[in-house]
């Protein structure tokens, strides 16, 4: 089986509220930087690889003057927010040595994708996978699922994807790949278990 995982609140916790929190702790700054930011048209641009990051950061410095110092701190500290989502991370070398391949496909940055590439060795144990950014295609379109098919010679149902977007999972199941909607790390650790007693 060829095990799929989304990235973001699967692998490396994706979390914007929570974040702002973190750096600002005043909740009109952080629902300002939330909206400016993270809701942005720039946010899907970034997934798409369409712009750069210093671009975004400039957008959005142009777009609110006011809160220039506020911005550029809040897109300094991105890498900060993706922290590894250890109890799924720790089920990946199991589904290795059992003989499944990993793959990842994701909507991602390029200037976060590199930071998690160099920082987190876990990487190093997938097969392949696809960036939104590299290819310029982003979830839930059916052409990434079907690029990233392609790119790896997999047959759609000797797939199986783990993704906490349900739109996202239910394309999946559109284009005849097991999708799984993840709600923990609970249903990956069932599913491969559930796997390996057949």
């Amino acid at each position: 089986m060829n095990f799929i995982f989304d990235i973001g609140n699967v692998l490396l916790d994706f979390k914007p509220q929570i974040f702002l929190k973190g750096l600002f702790n005043e909740q009109s700054v952080e629902n300002k930087m939330l909206e400016l930011i993270f809701k942005s048209y720039e946010w899907a641009q970034l997934d798409e690889g369409t712009i750069t990051h210093q671009e975004a950061l400039e957008i959005f410095c142009t777009r609110e003057p006011d809160y220039v110092s506020e911005i550029q701190f809040t897109m300094g500290r991105l890498t900060e927010m993706l922290t590894p989502i250890s109890e799924t991370i720790a089920l990946l070398p199991d589904i290795k040595e059992a003989g499944h391949k990993l793959y990842f496909l994701s909507n991602f940055h390029k200037y976060l994708m590199e930071h998690v590439l160099n920082k987190h060795e876990f990487f190093n144990l997938f097969d392949g996978g696809v960036f939104s950014c590299n290819v310029h295609i982003c979830k839930p379109s059916p052409l990434i699922y079907h690029h990233l098919l392609d790119k790896y010679s997999l047959v759609p149902e000797e797939c199986v994807f783990f993704d906490d977007m349900e739109e996202n999972v239910a394309v999946a199941r559109d284009e005849g790949i097991n999708g799984i909607l993840f709600t923990d790390p609970e249903c990956v650790k069932h599913y491969f278990s559930k796997l390996e007693n057949i």
